[in-house]
């Protein structure tokens, strides 16, 4: 059974956990620090901390603006549960933005509006968390002009898009945004095994970052009379990675441009392959460079359900992304209406995410295609 998207591991990672597993450190040691600088390197960011999830990553980063009851966080409706949950582990109120229909990221337009009718209400987001769903970037210098008019923070969720670039930007230079998130797990562009990244270029958010992750300790300078002093400083969490994971990131950065040319060069095939049926595409457009975390596409005619059975029947497992967050039963509490939401209802009833992963052969791309075409003869 070939999976939509899987870890790519090879004798280069095992050497390295095993050069982790036989050191001094097993956490907090000289392995987290190091991929933390290659992390900066990679995106051209001046800070990152790293944690054990993306998930502790977003609610960290909703932490260290200190939301409070009444303060609002908005996001995406398509995107895995996360993205609100972390305002809501904060004690925040949560909303959501339907998507373009063309990218299925955050529909700029309709944030605008919604930025607009919220601000004679006085309901403004004291956080906005626009994703970069699949890898393809949100209109980044777009909503950070808003968040100036509107006087929001922004912390991209670029849990899909370690790689991709904007602008010639890359995704976690924190140019448009505040702070920026990634996810390492196993089906991602690549993996900690579970693990995820906050890049910033604030020192003060960084440093409070590194604090909450380890339970909002800070080690005082050393003391020579009293050397075990330590002291909690804030309310914080043990959100720390292992040096075992960290030494894994730091070998799988080494395969990343190939990961990421991989995935593109399937996608490419996919478009060629595809363009003639009755199928949306992923965009594509000059300045905007996607991972291609995932290649979805949307029927246009015909069930998605019977697309996914048949694949499934064949030995490709594909999948559905998302469940809009507004249809999860614990979001029911917030009477999110679908009728606010009818690009991503569109968008759910229609859209699968095909196999791509950079170890996915020729053989079985030219296998989905075709079992795709015969689908839809």
């Amino acid at each position: 059974m070939i999976n939509y998207s899987s870890q790519f591991i090879d004798k280069n990672d095992v050497k390295a956990v095993t050069k982790a597993l036989n050191s001094k450190f097993l956490t907090t040691g000289p392995f987290v620090k190091k991929f933390e600088e290659k992390i900066i390197k990679k995106t051209d960011s001046k800070y990152c901390t790293v944690v054990n999830s993306a998930t502790s990553a977003l609610h960290l980063a909703c932490k260290v603006f200190e939301l409070k009851p009444n303060d609002y966080v908005w996001t995406s409706s398509n995107t895995f549960v996360s993205s609100a949950n972390c305002a809501l582990l904060c004690g925040a109120k949560i909303d959501l933005i339907d998507i373009d229909l063309s990218t299925y990221n955050l529909d700029i337009e309709k944030l605008s509006k919604k930025l607009a009718a919220a601000k004679k209400k006085k309901k403004l987001p004291k956080i906005l968390i626009p994703v970069h769903f699949s890898g393809y970037p949100c209109d980044l210098k777009k909503i950070y002009e808003l968040s100036k008019k509107y006087k929001f923070k922004i912390i991209e969720d670029a849990s899909h898009a370690f790689g991709s670039k904007y602008l010639n930007n890359k995704i976690g230079n924190c140019r448009f945004s505040d702070m920026t998130v990634f996810s390492f797990h196993p089906v991602k562009i690549f993996t900690t095994g579970e693990g995820g990244a906050i890049t910033t270029n604030n020192y003060k958010l960084d440093a409070r970052l590194k604090s909450l992750r380890t339970h909002g300790i800070v080690q005082k300078k050393k003391n020579t009379k009293r050397p075990w002093m330590f002291y909690q400083t804030d309310l914080g969490l043990n959100y720390r990675l292992t040096d075992i994971q960290a030494s894994l990131g730091i070998s799988q950065l080494k395969k990343v441009n190939t990961f990421l040319k991989k995935r593109n060069k399937i996608s490419k095939i996919y478009d060629e392959e595809l363009k003639n049926l009755p199928i949306q595409l992923p965009k594509r457009t000059d300045n905007f460079y996607s991972s291609f975390h995932l290649y979805v596409i949307l029927l246009k005619k015909k069930s998605r359900d019977l697309l996914y059975k048949k694949l499934l029947k064949k030995g490709f497992k594909t999948n559905i992304h998302y469940i809009p967050i507004y249809r999860h039963p614990f979001f029911k509490r917030f009477n999110f209406k679908r009728k606010d939401f009818l690009n991503n209802e569109n968008y759910f009833k229609n859209a699968i995410s095909i196999p791509i992963a950079p170890h996915l052969t020729k053989k079985n791309v030219y296998k989905i295609i075709k079992i795709i075409k015969e689908f839809f003869s």
